[in-house]
C-alpha cells in the first residue's frame, strides 16, 4: 500500500512540475501576452492593450490614446480581426526574442499576416516590441 501511495506522489508531483515547465515556456507565454492584447483591443480597452508595449514602443507613443489610436490606423487587422490563429513562431537566443505569426482574416474579408515581434526585458517578463503585417495570410515562415 505503500508503494502505491509514493508512486501517486511520485506521479502527481511530475505531473504538476511538467505543468508548471510549460507555463514558464516562451513561446506560450508570449503567445497568450498576444492574445490578452487582442482582447483587449476587441473590448476597446486601451489601458490592457498599452500594457504590453515594451519600452520602445512606449517611448514613441507615450501615451496610451496615442498608442491606441495609432494601432486603430495603422493596424485595423490586429485591432478588430474577425478571425485569427497563430501559425508558425521562432525562439531566438533562449527565449530573448520571439517573433510569432498570427494569421488574421479580417472584418473586411480580407486576409492577413502579422508578425509580432516579441522581447525579454531585463526583468524576465515579455513585451510586444512591433508587428509587421502584410496582405495574404499564407504561412510563409519565420
Amino acid at each position: 500500500m505503500r508503494a502505491f501511495f509514493a508512486v501517486v506522489i511520485l506521479c502527481a508531483a511530475s505531473f504538476f512540475s511538467t505543468v508548471s515547465a510549460r507555463a514558464e515556456d516562451p513561446i506560450d507565454t508570449t503567445r497568450t501576452m498576444i492574445e490578452e492584447q487582442i482582447t483587449a483591443f476587441l473590448k476597446d480597452d486601451a489601458e490592457t492593450a498599452y500594457s504590453f508595449a515594451a519600452p520602445g514602443i512606449r517611448a514613441m507613443y507615450p501615451d496610451k490614446n496615442l498608442f491606441f489610436a495609432m494601432v486603430k490606423k495603422s493596424y485595423e487587422p490586429v485591432y478588430h480581426p474577425g478571425n485569427y490563429a497563430f501559425g508558425r513562431s521562432r525562439s531566438i537566443d533562449n527565449g530573448a526574442l520571439i517573433y510569432h505569426e498570427v494569421l488574421i482574416s479580417g472584418r473586411d474579408g480580407k486576409d492577413w499576416t502579422a508578425i509580432y515581434q516579441v522581447t525579454r526585458q531585463p526583468d524576465g517578463s515579455y513585451r510586444i516590441n512591433g508587428v509587421q503585417i502584410m496582405p495574404d495570410a499564407d504561412s510563409k515562415g519565420i
